[in-house]
């Protein structure tokens, strides 16, 4: 049943995304001066990204969940890259650099991984959840100090700090999506059926921590005992993410539009105004609460899809500008060129960055509070 949501999940986009690109090359075809020209090239050139990215994104789905911790590993690796590139480094910093690209990158989503497969019957999140903002700031500062440069000294180590931060360590909580101990059918209905626990009963497993047998990968295979969640089920609520965060984007450009526009940041990004935001996370609530079926917020709880949409939707914002900031400062356009028409890998997922580790620690904290019940 999970495995069957996620296809219809996927499916779904894939067939809207085919809609979209339909009418957005009837419109460009016509011959009609009331249609703005290059509001209709930028969603031309957003369906384009995202015909790449979900169709990247589904066939990693297919392979497994290996796959999919690869390929936002990799994806983290290339956003790195690009933010660095656009600031200036110095020789001292080079052999920090080198171990945070070929060793607290890679280290942070090999440990995603070991924690979605429980290797040796770990709680791999306890490591994975600090290993770059306490170790890899300590190691930082303490590399860049070594190679004997004390000019602008905060600052570059800042920027480093900043980039792995951004691009990989909140990055990293997309995948780790997949690790999250969700309810199964059948769990959920017993849960619903059975009387309140009383004393310290109430609360006493984790969704970070689930004892259960590793899923073979890729399928949505439940443990014998009953106790692993759906494989399809985390799948699912990962597309969720991404939908959510790629509409609102999308959503808050749209209503951006209107006449009545009022910025919120004028000189970092005139196209982000209130108008967009508030129309955009409205939106996209509705949205959310529509796709309920694809999340653990089910039943009485479908609520909670359009409350999650709405946070990912305002992080995402914060996200965007954010990084708009950094390019102002820097006096560029775009972080690269990877993706055409859009920029760099950068440009794409700034808000999936930023949106990424608080969906997932109140998604994890939710499903705490529904197991204390």
């Amino acid at each position: 049943m999970a495995e069957l949501r996620t296809l219809v999940l996927v499916g779904g986009v894939l067939l809207l995304l085919g809609v979209a690109t339909t009418v957005l090359h009837l419109l460009r075809n016509r011959d009609d001066s009331s249609l703005d020209t290059a509001v209709l090239r930028t969603f031309r050139m957003r369906v384009r990204a995202w015909w790449v990215l979900f169709a990247i994104l589904a066939l990693a789905f297919l392979i497994g969940g290996t796959a999919t911790v690869v390929l936002f590993g990799l994806m983290g690796f290339w956003a790195l890259r690009e933010f660095i590139t656009l600031t200036p480094t110095r020789p001292g910093d080079h052999r920090a650099l080198f171990w945070v690209f070929f060793l607290f990158t890679p280290l942070q989503f090999v440990l995603v991984g070991m924690d979605l497969y429980e290797t040796f019957g770990i709680d791999w999140y306890a490591l994975y959840s600090i290993v770059i903002p306490i170790y890899g700031l300590l190691f930082v500062l303490a590399r860049v100090a070594l190679a004997g440069d004390y000019k602008r000294f905060l600052e570059r180590v800042a920027k480093i700090q900043v980039g792995l931060l951004i691009c990989v360590y909140c990055l990293s909580y997309v995948p780790a999506l997949l690790t999250l101990d969700l309810p199964t059918e059948e769990q959920a209905a017993e849960a619903a059926a059975a009387p309140a626990p009383t004393g310290n009963a109430a609360g006493a497993e984790s969704a970070r921590n689930p004892e259960a047998p590793e899923p073979p990968d890729g399928t949505d295979a439940e443990a014998e005992d009953g106790d692993r969640p759906y494989w399809g089920a985390n799948l699912a609520l990962l597309f969720f993410f991404v939908l959510i965060v790629q509409l609102s984007d999308a959503l808050q450009y749209a209503w951006a539009q209107i006449p009545s526009r009022h910025p919120i940041a004028p000189t970092i990004n005139p196209n982000k105004t209130w108008e967009g935001l508030l129309g955009g996370t409205g939106s996209v609530a509705l949205v959310g609460a529509a796709l309920w079926w694809a999340t653990p917020f089910s039943g009485e709880d479908w609520w909670m899809a359009a409350v999650m949409s709405m946070v990912i939707a305002v992080m995402g914002f914060g996200g965007s500008i954010t990084m708009s900031a950094i390019k102002r400062d820097r006096g560029v356009k775009d972080y690269g060129t990877l993706v055409e028409g859009h920029g760099g890998i950068l440009d794409r997922i700034d808000s999936l960055c930023f949106a990424a580790p608080v969906f997932f620690h109140l998604t994890s904290l939710w499903l705490e509070w529904q197991r204390s019940q």
